[in-house]
């Protein structure tokens, strides 16, 4: 091998191997998912700093911190591989077979819930692809993160993310049937009024607004007895009578089977809340990604409450 075939195949390994970092977190965790050994993931991204006369990453005793620059080194690497990658499977006319690892990052409720199913039906699909399934409800930066797409429920307002709508989740007024007593054919929202409240601090918290089938909307101003960012911790509270509350549907559904929870108002209902697959923006897209956007959108069509409101007395 002559000289400079050499230094473009070990600049490839030292890219190959920040970008594991990267994405691990940690250099030994990129040396366990290399197969290697720390000392020599660190004197590798030594030499690629060294080589570019830049700091990539910023060290210390608890974590690993990009650089501006190091971002920026990583976005155009990840685009320079992919596109290798993708120039070689070209000229031996391999197939574009998803494979490889994955990560994904859910809502926490959400996430351990309704997306499983459609999770499973995607592996079940593509055998070679793993996934690695991370719970998480707070703000993402893809890079720090190191992960492929997240689903995301609410407004998604990130103009540097692709966001695609993957379902709608209804939201319907439910309390314990000791808490209304003998009112449960409550039809207005005004008839709420004097009754406890219990709302979920990302959507709605000393007001919420109802819509009917015929566009209508009123204002509910509400002072809650418990603002949560849990929908189980809600859940619970409700099912303990501790104030009526506006619950995403598939939540309480066999709650409201087994009449542990009633379903009032049943012709008013909060806004469905979007459910979107966000991921960054990119010159291509390796298949495991552009697969699991496929399963995805079509496995969540077949969930029970997608798409439609509440059935009357659930």
């Amino acid at each position: 091998m002559d000289t400079s075939a050499k230094q473009t195949l070990d600049r490839l390994t030292l890219m190959q191997t920040f970008i594991r970092i990267v994405e691990a977190g940690s250099l030994s965790a990129a040396a366990v998912q290399m197969n290697s050994t720390q000392p020599t993931v660190s004197r590798r991204l030594q030499t690629l700093e060294r080589s570019l006369g830049l700091t990539l990453l910023h060290r210390s005793t608890h974590a690993l911190t990009l650089t501006e620059v190091g971002a920026r080194y990583y976005e155009r690497a990840k685009e320079l591989l992919i596109g290798w990658s993708e120039f070689e499977a070209d000229l031996r006319g391999t197939v574009d077979e998803p494979q490889g690892m994955l990560r994904v990052v859910a809502p926490h409720a959400f996430g351990q819930q309704q997306l499983v199913g459609p999770l499973t039906d995607f592996l079940a699909r593509f055998p070679k692809v793993s996934v690695e399934w991370l719970l998480y409800d707070g703000p993402l930066n893809f890079v720090e993160r190191g992960v492929d797409c997240a689903i995301r429920v609410g407004t998604v307002t990130d103009p540097s993310v692709v966001a695609i709508k993957i379902a709608e989740v209804p939201r319907i007024v439910v309390a314990a049937p000791g808490l209304i007593g003998t009112r449960k054919r409550l039809r207005q929202p005004d008839a709420l009024a004097d009754l406890p409240w219990l709302a979920l601090g990302p959507y709605y918290r000393n007001e919420i607004v109802l819509h009917n089938a015929q566009g209508e909307e009123q204002t509910l101003a509400i002072q809650p007895r418990i603002t949560t960012d849990s929908l189980y911790a809600l859940r619970s509270a409700a099912l303990r009578g501790a104030g009526i509350t506006a619950l995403s549907a598939w939540v309480v559904e066999e709650d409201l089977a087994s009449g542990t929870l009633v379903h009032i108002v049943p012709d008013w209902q909060a806004s469905p809340l979007p459910v979107y697959l966000l991921y960054p923006h990119a010159a291509f897209y390796p298949a495991k990604l552009r697969s699991f956007v496929e399963v995805m959108r079509y496995s969540m069509a077949d969930l029970p409450w997608r798409g439609r409101r509440a059935k009357r007395g659930e």
